[in-house]
């Protein structure tokens, strides 16, 4: 009897799992200039194709800039995949990197912010956009001597799922499932906190479809309350950062903690703390808006009725 052939989305998610296999086993041992030439290169093939997610890169990127013409988006979208890929390659490489390495490549300004409510005894709530290599600044917040605790969509297929996990543990970050865990991740999340520990999300992408709205360059879309909802729940500082490539290096800034309003309910406080924290990232992506990877719809003026609701 032969084997039953494989449903078109199964076989996709096989080919799909099996590259990122291949890019974990085969690009770390190639010598840097040439990797990172060929991901430039595949960038700029990508770049050039116009595919969805670059048309919807240049989308996004005009709220950004509303007074930039094709050419400056185009401009724009190119210097984006760049640093998309940019970051899948260093993604590839990182497990590698020594500690003095992520020390070198990373620059960081405002660790204080961090250091110093934990230092009270007080746990935080590190929240970033999709800017520069979020892994990266994980690895090196983790060589600071400040593990700490975040959480991984989950992918399919769960063997892809699975190499997210064990690539980012092996980076030294406790890892917990969005789904699926088997157990409440905002009661896990919440317990870190009251512990003194440190929390790291990348919130500015809605998985839910429960974010909250909030103004974002002059337009409506729905961000992840979790960050400023654990906040408000456990006392923990709220500190948002931004991250950007530099030449050879990746910064990072940390930015000071966002209070939790004096007055009104807990609702209308984590309303007023995630548009404080909509607006800070508003400002780095402003400034480094290449490195914002948000090749999806993001506004709900593009998400369409159901996400709208």
């Amino acid at each position: 009897m032969s084997a039953p052939v494989p449903s078109a989305p199964a076989l996709r998610e096989r080919l799909v799992d099996g590259a990122y296999a291949l890019g974990w086993s085969v690009l770390k041992h190639l010598p840097e200039p040439v990797a990172r030439g060929l991901f430039d290169q595949l960038a700029d093939f990508t770049w050039r194709k116009r595919g969805k997610g670059v048309r919807q890169l240049e989308r996004n990127l005009s709220r950004v800039h509303p007074g930039a013409g094709e050419e400056r988006l185009r401009e724009l979208s190119r210097a984006g995949m760049r640093s998309y890929l940019r970051y899948w390659l260093e993604a590839f490489r990182l497990p590698t990197w020594s500690r003095a390495r992520i020390s070198e490549v990373v620059q960081a300004k405002g660790l204080e912010n961090l250091t110093g409510p934990m230092e009270a005894g007080r746990g935080v709530v590190a929240a970033l956009p999709h800017m520069a290599n979020w892994d990266l600044a994980g690895a090196w917040i983790v060589g600071q001597g400040h593990p700490f605790t975040t959480v991984a969509e989950r992918l399919k297929p769960e063997s892809l799922f699975d190499r997210f996990v064990a690539y980012r543990e092996s980076l030294g970050m406790e890892v917990l499932p969005l789904t699926g865990g088997g157990g409440s991740v905002i009661g896990t999340l919440a317990r870190r906190l009251r512990a003194g520990r440190l929390v790291c999300l990348v919130g500015d992408r809605d998985l839910s479809d429960a974010g909250i709205p909030v103004e974002f360059f002059g337009e409506q879309t729905k961000v992840p309350a979790g960050p400023a909802a654990l906040a408000v729940r456990t006392g923990a500082a709220l500190v948002p950062a931004t991250l950007w490539y530099d030449g050879p290096v990746m910064r990072v800034e940390i930015h000071p903690e966002l209070p939790v309003p004096e007055e009104g309910d807990q609702q209308s406080k984590v309303l007023a703390m995630t548009q404080a924290l909509a607006d800070v990232w508003a400002d780095g992506i402003r400034e480094h808006s290449e490195d914002w990877h948000m090749l999806q719809k993001f506004w709900l003026a593009d998400l369409g009725p159901r996400r709208t609701a």
